[in-house]
């Protein structure tokens, strides 16, 4: 085929009007637009992270210098009196947290994995959708006179008020939403034809939830879980009406038990400065802690985009 040299014209008058077209001219009207508004985002932006940089270097500041490892080891010291620590508090957070663990991950990825597999779209499924949601905005502080109505005040626990226990129940009532929500959400990710082919090759549905699904959703399962746990271990409310306080260490799961943020909360109201600078340090801890388990979060969640 021959080529016709009269189709390319180098000297056509657009030329020079298309390339000056695709050049950026910051003086025209839409881009000084473009420039103010992407300002405005990154101003509102920057709003958004500033208070959260501030409490952590407030915190850090304030908490961070008293850290020693006779602070994490040791009780905290009577009202007036100097040094003394808040090993109580860390080991009481730690056992109240696992209990609430304990109690909401089986009951949550349960409830996700009925949600996904079995009941779907039904109206019970959207019945207990709904009631999660609710569940999920309710004051943590009614989760806690919820328990102590049910537990504490009834003494239901071997006779027995204020105790880790009801603490633990308090929480994992604040842990459930998360981890059903997560459940049901990662569950519906997997695609429909591993489940297909499980059933294709003779497998029942309890075997191909439970060898083929639940596996193949576990990293965005687990990516909930320990949200719950961080949203969990950072509760004051909940615990003030069930677990109380304790100035010495955990004596059994049914008596009161201290925790980082109780101590937080009594320590900082009183007119001493060694108990404030105890609250200061339980404060440290407990975001380092949370923190922690956030970016463990998220180093789950890049295996899930993997």
């Amino acid at each position: 085929m021959a080529f016709n040299s009269s189709l390319i014209s180098t000297s056509s008058p657009t030329t020079g009007f298309v390339r000056n077209s695709l050049r950026f001219q910051p003086g025209l009207l839409r881009n000084r637009w473009d420039a103010l508004f992407t300002s405005l985002a990154a101003l509102f932006s920057t709003v958004v992270v500033l208070p959260l940089v501030l409490v952590l270097a407030y915190v850090l500041v304030k908490g961070g210098s008293l850290i020693s490892l006779q602070l994490l080891t040791q009780l905290p010291p009577a009202p007036g009196l100097e040094g003394g620590g808040i090993g109580n508090a860390i080991f009481g957070t730690v056992v109240v947290t696992l209990v609430a663990s304990l109690i909401a991950i089986p009951v949550g990825v349960g409830g996700g994995i009925y949600l996904a597999e079995y009941s779907q779209s039904g109206p019970f499924a959207q019945f207990v959708r709904f009631g999660t949601n609710v569940l999920a905005g309710v004051p943590s502080i009614i989760c806690g006179v919820f328990v102590y109505g049910l537990i504490v005040s009834t003494r239901v626990f071997f006779d027995q008020s204020y105790s880790a226990m009801a603490g633990g129940i308090a929480l994992a009532v604040l842990m459930l939403p998360t981890v059903i929500k997560t459940t049901d959400e990662a569950l519906k990710l997997v695609p429909n034809e591993l489940r297909w082919g499980a059933i294709g090759i003779g497998a029942s549905k309890f075997v191909t939830v439970v060898k083929v699904t639940l596996p193949a959703a576990f990293t965005p399962i687990a990516t909930g879980v320990v949200l719950g746990i961080a949203r969990a271990a950072g509760e004051t409310a909940p615990l003030i009406f069930t677990a109380l306080f304790s100035p010495f260490w955990p004596d059994g799961l049914f008596n009161p038990i201290a925790t980082m943020s109780v101590l937080i909360f009594n320590f900082a109201i009183m007119p001493y400065e060694a108990q404030i600078s105890l609250a200061w340090a339980a404060s440290f801890v407990l975001v380092v802690m949370i923190l922690g388990a956030n970016l463990f979060a998220r180093w789950l969640g890049r295996f899930t985009q993997a």
